[in-house]
């Protein structure tokens, strides 16, 4: 397909037909909501100023101008994350702004907390590689135009993520039931202090993790171990949560929950699953500066 010069409105109408799977993308690869928006927006600019006449295949233009971008941008954001004050954990998104269209099953698997975490120990452009292939389903020649290098590096690529993801054993996706019990583990353990239900879903070296920025009151370190996880949760948080709201959502496609304090969001709970459907990790973000996409 080869545009004309002139219809201007036409190539807005096309680019915005394709924002929310660009967004979608964006996110897998930097595990920030709003830095994935910044990134569909600056591939918006470089749409309009773009030679038209020359683009003869805007999806795959615009995935590499995308996925290029998003590299970059993510290069940038681990040189701040190192001085992050605490864990790191991506922003958590409720799945109705997730505009991939459609959201299919592989789409939405892949946009877990857990799935994003374990994202995080690649390099920038495994991470993007992986993405792109296996979640977005390019060939590998299509990744390798989008990333700039040889089709067989792109294999390199793909192959080195596919291993480090393979590595902890964590599963993309948990069945609904277990995302079920676990939250309702959860709830009762806040409620009551009571963590017996809680503890039989914990996998034996379950995680528990908070990310607050420095910003307000968190612990810093990690927890490991079903009697500490349960013990903070069944006595610290039961203490300090108290009578606060505790609203169900579907997180990052599996069901979370959102804390609210005077009507305003101030965590978001979400959990991992490994392949038999046992809790790996608790997720509790608190920095503000992540909340904005939930509530």
């Amino acid at each position: 397909m080869k545009m004309t010069t002139e219809n201007t409105s036409e190539w807005i109408s096309l680019f915005e037909t394709a924002r929310g799977r660009l967004t979608g993308l964006a996110y897998r690869i930097l595990g920030s909501y709003a830095e994935a928006q910044d990134v569909a927006q600056d591939t918006f600019v470089a749409w309009m100023s773009a030679d038209r006449a020359a683009i003869t295949a805007p999806q795959s233009w615009l995935t590499t101008v995308c996925s290029r971008k998003a590299i970059d941008a993510l290069r940038s954001a681990r040189v701040s994350r190192t001085d992050y004050v605490g864990a790191w954990l991506p922003e958590p998104i409720e799945s109705r702004y997730l505009q991939d269209q459609p959201i299919e099953d592989d789409l939405a698997e892949a946009a877990t907390m857990a799935f994003l975490v374990v994202l995080e120990t690649l390099s920038p452009k495994e991470r993007a590689a992986f993405v792109l292939r296996d979640v977005f389903g390019l060939s590998f020649a299509d990744v390798a135009q989008s990333l700039g290098v040889h089709e067989a590096a792109c294999r390199k690529l793909v192959s080195r993520a596919r291993a480090n993801i393979a590595a902890p054993q964590r599963a993309r996706g948990a069945a609904k039931g277990d995302q079920e019990a676990m939250v309702k583990a959860f709830e009762h353990a806040i409620s009551t202090g009571e963590t017996d239900a809680l503890k039989s879903l914990f996998a034996e070296d379950v995680c528990l993790r908070a990310d607050s920025g420095g910003k307000v009151a968190a612990i810093r370190d990690p927890l490991h171990g079903i009697e500490d996880v349960a013990k903070f949760i069944g006595s610290t948080l039961c203490a300090a949560w108290s009578g606060i709201q505790l609203a169900r959502r579907t997180i990052n496609s599996e069901q979370g929950l959102v804390l609210f304090e005077n009507g305003t969001p101030t965590a978001v709970i979400s959990f991992g699953y490994d392949a038999n459907g046992a809790a790996t990790d608790v997720y509790i973000t608190r920095n503000p500066d992540k909340l904005r996409w939930v509530g």
